[in-house]
């Protein structure tokens, strides 16, 4: 998954923020209002969205003239797979895991063991966008469901 820029991040944050109570999406004018304090040219936040649109980020769909954006992730689901990618950097993953579960806090700790508790695997209620991977050499992993879905 391609890390944000500071910018795409901002886009990223408005379109999470607004667009879960907007299931058509938001225009660019839209996102360049909610950009609060940046003082940004429509078509820069027009580039921006298409860009992200581009590496997969948001979906976009044709009204009229204008295009309306979506996140195509939660930032729940994006924040997890930045997690999983991290711990494809190289090392020891089992190293890092335990360096992370000794940093979580006990609430957080409550979360993990729930999660791996379910017996649909690390897919539960709190994120439907993950699920285990099925037949990957690196097992116990979280994917996205959409790449489960496409073998």
């Amino acid at each position: 998954m391609t890390r944000l820029g500071d910018l795409e991040r901002a886009v990223m944050d408005v379109l999470w923020d607004v667009v879960p109570g907007t299931s058509d999406g938001v225009t660019v004018r839209e996102v360049a209002d909610a950009l609060d304090g940046r003082e940004l040219a429509y078509t820069t936040v027009m580039t921006v969205l298409d860009r992200l649109a581009g590496k997969g980020m948001v979906q976009r769909e044709r009204e009229g003239r204008a295009w309306r954006y979506r996140p195509a992730a939660s930032r729940e689901a994006h924040i997890a797979q930045l997690m999983l990618d991290a711990l494809d950097l190289g090392g020891s993953r089992d190293a890092a895991l335990v360096r992370f579960a000794r940093s979580v806090t006990g609430t957080e700790a409550e979360v993990l063991r729930a999660a791996l508790g379910n017996e649909a695997g690390l897919t539960g209620p709190a994120d439907p966008g993950l699920t285990d991977r099925v037949g990957d050499p690196r097992a116990g992993r979280a994917r996205r469901v959409d790449e489960a879905t496409d073998r």
